[in-house]
C-alpha cells in the first residue's frame, strides 16, 4: 500500500468562533493566509451572509445590491480551511468547554472567540410586537422589503428611533429610496426621527451635528428631540412626557443590548452585560475565551459600539488566538481614542466627523464609497493559496496501522456510545445497548427482508448534519422499495485526531443520524468505526415489507407518467463548494432538501398506484432513469426538471461534478431534442446526485391527483417530468 507523499497533521486543538461578526471575518482571513497546523477551526453562525453595517444605508437607499453589501461565510470558510455550522449560539459552558447551539449537539472547544455583535434594546413594551429591529440585519432585511411592499400601496409615515449614527443615516436613506421609487406620490410620504438626546448623534461633534441637521432639514424630516419612548403601540410611539406621535411604521436603532447567555454562562461581564475583556482580548473570567466586536468591553478602553473597533480588532484578535493555541504570550490591543466616521445622508452624499473637525459634501459619499467597497474586496476576492503545508507537529501517514489496527480505540468507542445513551427494544436481541460481536435482530413474522447499504466520503465538514445526510440516503432505498426502515449499522472513519476529539466527532455524527432514524422508527444497532485521513460514514439499513407491498425499480406500463420529487443539481453544488465557489444560500438550500424525509413521498406514489420507483443519487437523474424503463422509450422534459438554486449557474460556469463525464455514458442511450436554452439543464440531468428525490412511474390517470398530494405533504418540487413509452424506443430528451 502506498503511503501518501505528504505527512498527516493530527487535530490537537479546536478554535471555536462565535457569530461572524467584523473581527471574526479577519480572522478566518488570516488563518486561511497562513493555516495553524494541528489547530481545527469552526465557525457558529447564525448567518451565513454577514452584513457589513457600513454599508447597510447604501443598501437600504438602492445603491448597492445585497451581495455586495454581505460577505458569503462558506467560500471565506473553504479559504480558511473552517467549518461552517450554521446555527444559533444559545449558550456555552465554559467548564465543560463546550458551545450550546439551538439545533445541534454540544460543539467542544480549546479555545473560544465570540463576535456576535449587539442588538437594539428592545426593553420598552411594545417594541417586540409593532417595531423593526435593525438588528440582526438578516431579519432586518426581510422585514425591509415588507414594508417596501407595503409602501407600493400608498404613502406612509415613517419613523425611526435612535438620533445616534445608525438612526440618521438609515431613516435618510429609507427617504431617498421611496423618493426614488414612488416619484409620483414621494413628496406624501412623511419621515420623523425620534431621539431621547438633546441633539442628534450626541457622540460626534457641534460641526457634524449642525451639518447633518441642515441635511434632514433640507429633505423635510421632522426631528423630535428629548423624546424619550416609553411605549410604542400600533401605530404610534409613547414619550415619558406624554407626548403621542403617530407612526405607520416604526424602525428601532436605540443602543445596543447584549444577549443574556454570557451573563449566564458565567463569564465576567460589565453592567450592561457585555463581555469583559482585557486589552488582549481575553475574558477576565476564562482565559481560553476571547471575544471582541460589540458584544465585548475592553477593560480600561470604554468605546462606543461602532464597527470601526471590530475591524481593527480582528488582526489582534487574529495573532492572540494563534498564540493561544500555542500557548504563547498574548499582545494588547489598544483602541484609536478618535475615528473617522463618514455619515451617509442618503442621496450620495455624506458628513465626515472625527475628533473636533467635520466636513460634508459629494465627494465625501464617495470617499466612504471607496473604503467600503475595498473593505468588502479583501473578503470576496480571496488570494490564491501555494497549497504548501505549514511545518509543525506532524506525523507521517505510514506510521499509522492499518487494518482492524485503524480501528477505533475501545475506551474512544465506549464513552462516544454511552453519550448516545441507546434505548432498548424488544425485538432487538443485542444491539448498542448490550453491544457484542453482532447485533441480532427479532424479525416480524410474515414479512420480505430488505438490505441496503451506502456511504460516501465527507463533502461537507459538518459532522452532525453529514450524519443526517447520510442516514436520509440510506433509508431511501428502502423507502423506493415501499418498505419500512427497522434497524440501521453504521462504518465511520474518523479523521486522525487525538481520542476526545474523535470521540466527539462520532457523537456529532451519529446524533445527526439518530436525530434521523429516530425520526423514521429505525434503531441504530451496531457498526464498525476506524480512522482514516478524512472523514466519511455509510450505513447498513434492514427493513420489512408484506410480499404484495413490494415496489420495484422496473415495472413501467407505456403512457405511465414520470414524477420527479426533488429538485437536482447536489453533485454541481457541493462541486463548487470544494472549490470555494458556491453562495451558503445555495448550499443550505440543497441540505434543506436532502434531509427531507422521503417516506411520506414514498406512502403517496403507493396509494396512487406506482408501478416502478427509485430514488435518484450517484447515477444521475439519466442513469437511474434508463435502469427504470428496462427497455423502454420515454420522454423526458428538460424544462420541467426541478433545479436547485445556483445549479444552473455553476454549470454555465463549467463547474461540474467529478462523476459527470462517467454519467454521460449513458448518453448512448438517449436523443436529444433540444435545443441552446437547454444545455444547462441537459447536463443537471446528468448530475450526481446525494440523498436525492424519488422517481416514480404513475399511471398517467392518478399523475395530477399523486402531485397535488405530494405538494400538499411539501414536497414542493414535485413534477411530472415524463412519459413512459413503447418498448424499444429510446430516452428523448427535450425542451
Amino acid at each position: 500500500m502506498h503511503a501518501p507523499s505528504e505527512p498527516i497533521v493530527p487535530i490537537r486543538r479546536d478554535l471555536v468562533l462565535v457569530g461572524g461578526g467584523h473581527a471574526h471575518i479577519e480572522v478566518l482571513r488570516r488563518f486561511g493566509m497562513r493555516k495553524e497546523p494541528g489547530v481545527r477551526l469552526t465557525l457558529i453562525s447564525r448567518e451565513v451572509h454577514t452584513p457589513y453595517s457600513g454599508m447597510l444605508p447604501g443598501l437600504v437607499a438602492g445603491h448597492y445590491a445585497f451581495d455586495e453589501t454581505h460577505i458569503d461565510l462558506l467560500p471565506l470558510c473553504h479559504f480558511a480551511g473552517a467549518r461552517l455550522y450554521h446555527d444559533e449560539v444559545v449558550g456555552i459552558d465554559p467548564v465543560s468547554r463546550q458551545v450550546h447551539c439551538r439545533t445541534r449537539p454540544p460543539v467542544a472547544y480549546d479555545v473560544l472567540s465570540i463576535d456576535t455583535g449587539a442588538t437594539p434594546a428592545m426593553s420598552v413594551p411594545g417594541v417586540a410586537e409593532h417595531a423593526i429591529p435593525v438588528k440582526p440585519v438578516s431579519t432586518f432585511y426581510a422585514r425591509w422589503q415588507a414594508l417596501c411592499a407595503r409602501a407600493e400601496r400608498g404613502p406612509l409615515r415613517i419613523g425611526v428611533v435612535g438620533g445616534g449614527a445608525g438612526g440618521v443615516e438609515l431613516l435618510m436613506a429609507v427617504r431617498a429610496r421611496f423618493a426614488a421609487d414612488h416619484p409620483a406620490y414621494a413628496n406624501r410620504f412623511s419621515f420623523h426621527l425620534v431621539t431621547a438626546d438633546p441633539h442628534i448623534l450626541p457622540t460626534h461633534n457641534a460641526g457634524a451635528r449642525a451639518r447633518y441637521s441642515r441635511a434632514l432639514a433640507t429633505a423635510g424630516v421632522t426631528v423630535s428631540t428629548g423624546f424619550d419612548v416609553v411605549a410604542v403601540e400600533p401605530g404610534a410611539v409613547i414619550a415619558a412626557d406624554g407626548r403621542h406621535l403617530a407612526l405607520d411604521e416604526i424602525l428601532w436603532t436605540t443602543h445596543a443590548a447584549a444577549p443574556t447567555w454570557p451573563r449566564e454562562a458565567g463569564l465576567a461581564t460589565d453592567a450592561q452585560g457585555f463581555i469583559r475583556v482585557a486589552p488582549t482580548l481575553q475574558s477576565s473570567a476564562f482565559p481560553e475565551v476571547f471575544a471582541a466586536g460589540d458584544i465585548a468591553a475592553v477593560d480600561g478602553h470604554p468605546r462606543p459600539k461602532s464597527g470601526v473597533f471590530a475591524v481593527r480588532q480582528g488582526p489582534v484578535l487574529a495573532a492572540n488566538l494563534r498564540r493561544a493555541c500555542r500557548n504563547e504570550a498574548l499582545v494588547p490591543f489598544t483602541p484609536q481614542r478618535e475615528f473617522l466616521s463618514l455619515i451617509s445622508t442618503g442621496d450620495r452624499h455624506a458628513v465626515a466627523s472625527r475628533g473636533r473637525w467635520s466636513l460634508s459634501g459629494r465627494w465625501v459619499w464617495r470617499w466612504k464609497d471607496f473604503i467600503d467597497r475595498r473593505f468588502m474586496q479583501r473578503y470576496v476576492d480571496l488570494p490564491r493559496m501555494d497549497g504548501t503545508r505549514p511545518s509543525g507537529d506532524e506525523v507521517d501517514d505510514a506510521m499509522r496501522c492499518g487494518g482492524c489496527g485503524a480501528k477505533l480505540g475501545a475506551e474512544v468507542l465506549r464513552e462516544a456510545l454511552a453519550a448516545l445513551a441507546p434505548a432498548a427494544r424488544d425485538d432487538i436481541v443485542i444491539g448498542l445497548a448490550a453491544a457484542d460481536d453482532a447485533a441480532v435482530v427479532r424479525p416480524p413474522p410474515g414479512l420480505l427482508a430488505v438490505h441496503t447499504v451506502d456511504g460516501f466520503r465527507a463533502f461537507i465538514d459538518d459532522p452532525w448534519m453529514l450524519g443526517r445526510v447520510a442516514a436520509n440516503h440510506a433509508l431511501n432505498d428502502v423507502y423506493a422499495m415501499g418498505a419500512t426502515p427497522h434497524d440501521a449499522l453504521a462504518l465511520v472513519t474518523l479523521p486522525y485526531a487525538d481520542n476526545s476529539r474523535m470521540q466527539d466527532d462520532l457523537v456529532q455524527l451519529l446524533r445527526g443520524a439518530l436525530a434521523v432514524f429516530d425520526a423514521a422508527d429505525t434503531v441504530l444497532i451496531g457498526g464498525h468505526t476506524g480512522e482514516g485521513a478524512e472523514l466519511g460514514i455509510g450505513f447498513a439499513i434492514n427493513g420489512y415489507v408484506a410480499e404484495h407491498a413490494l415496489v420495484r425499480k422496473r415495472g413501467v406500463a407505456t403512457g405511465d407518467a414520470l414524477i420527479l420529487t426533488q429538485a437536482l443539481g447536489t453533485g454541481v453544488l457541493f462541486a463548487a463548494a470544494m472549490r470555494g465557489r458556491a453562495r451558503a444560500q445555495w448550499v443550505d438550500a440543497a441540505l434543506a432538501a436532502m434531509v427531507s424525509s422521503k417516506a411520506a413521498a414514498a406512502q403517496c406514489f403507493v396509494r396512487h398506484g406506482v408501478r416502478a420507483m427509485t430514488d435518484v443519487t450517484g447515477f444521475g437523474l439519466i442513469g437511474h432513469l434508463i435502469e427504470m424503463l428496462d427497455g423502454h422509450g420515454a420522454s423526458l422534459s428538460l424544462g420541467a426538471l426541478p433545479l436547485l438554486d445556483g445549479a444552473e449557474t455553476l454549470v454555465g460556469d463549467a463547474i461540474l461534478s467529478s462523476l459527470q463525464t462517467e454519467n454521460r455514458r449513458a448518453e448512448r442511450h438517449v436523443v436529444a431534442r433540444h435545443g441552446p436554452a437547454s444545455r444547462t439543464r441537459y447536463e443537471l440531468a446528468f448530475d450526481p446526485q446525494t440523498a436525492g428525490g424519488l422517481l416514480a412511474a404513475v399511471p398517467a390517470g392518478n399523475a395530477a391527483a399523486c402531485v397535488a398530494r405530494l405538494h400538499a405533504l411539501g414536497y414542493v418540487d414535485s413534477v411530472v417530468v415524463g412519459q413512459v413509452g413503447l418498448p424499444g424506443e429510446r430516452l428523448i430528451l427535450r425542451d
